[in-house]
């Protein structure tokens, strides 16, 4: 579904990517750990159009993406940024329906719109509060949501357990899992890498711009160089 050929990207001055190549195929859950400043994020926001390569490709369905971020979402692919950028002074359900702006299947969005709802009963209940006003695991239930409206086939999620408690982590990652049940892809970039690679089907370790390893996260969750330095002593724990 997406294939990642040799990307650099640089920015103010720094080289942040150096010959990266990743594929994710569909139906899987792939994951991305690395430490701070490894250019987990800057990953997917090259992507998905925000960053421009200095060279390299990235295909969608064996098609080249366009570099306009409007346009990468109609072509299917959604972006739960680091950090859920939600809307503050908009209520949670026009966050939500500006999740879907892009599409004009009205009766499919308000169908999407009770999915959203029966998956994350929370925001139901506070659907006419303003988002700013929600606690940081509302937030991120309400950005995840929010990306399910657009109707992508893949889904690039950026630290979604960051700043939450361990029971809210918890459910972060059953809301993943159901994803995929639903016929989502996800490319995931998370610092939990302990959790991550419990969910995930295959796993890249990025290091300053380069992937160092690759294969099934089960296998790298065993390798002894990845427990040093990502899960620590108890095999659990953040990247």
């Amino acid at each position: 579904m997406l294939e990642v050929k040799n990307l650099h990207v640089a920015y103010g001055g720094i080289r942040a990517l150096k010959g990266i190549s990743l594929s994710v195929q569909k139906g899987e859950i792939v994951t991305i750990i690395g430490a701070n400043g490894a250019g987990k994020s800057t990953l997917l926001n090259t992507i998905s159009g925000f960053l421009k390569p200095v060279r390299g490709s990235v295909l969608y369905n064996g098609k080249s993406l366009p570099r306009r971020p409007d346009l990468i979402v109609k072509s299917g692919i959604c972006h739960v940024p680091e950090g859920r950028l939600v809307f503050a002074n908009l209520s949670l359900e026009d966050n939500l329906l500006l999740g879907a702006y892009l599409r004009n299947d009205r009766k499919a969005v308000q169908a999407d719109l009770k999915k959203v709802y029966q998956i994350f009963p929370r925001l139901k209940e506070r659907r006419t509060q303003r988002a700013g006003t929600l606690s940081g695991g509302e937030q991120q239930m309400l950005a995840m949501g929010r990306a399910l409206m657009t109707n992508g086939e893949l889904m690039l999620m950026d630290e979604p357990s960051l700043g939450l408690a361990p029971l809210l982590v918890q459910t972060v990652f059953g809301i993943i899992e159901q994803f995929r049940g639903l016929g989502k892809t996800i490319l995931l970039v998370e610092q939990n890498a302990f959790k991550a690679l419990q969910l995930a089907d295959r796993a890249y370790i990025l290091e300053q711009g380069r992937i160092v390893k690759e294969g099934p996260a089960r296998d790298l969750a065993r390798d002894p160089a990845v427990k040093a330095a990502y899960l620590g002593s108890r095999g659990g724990g953040g990247g």
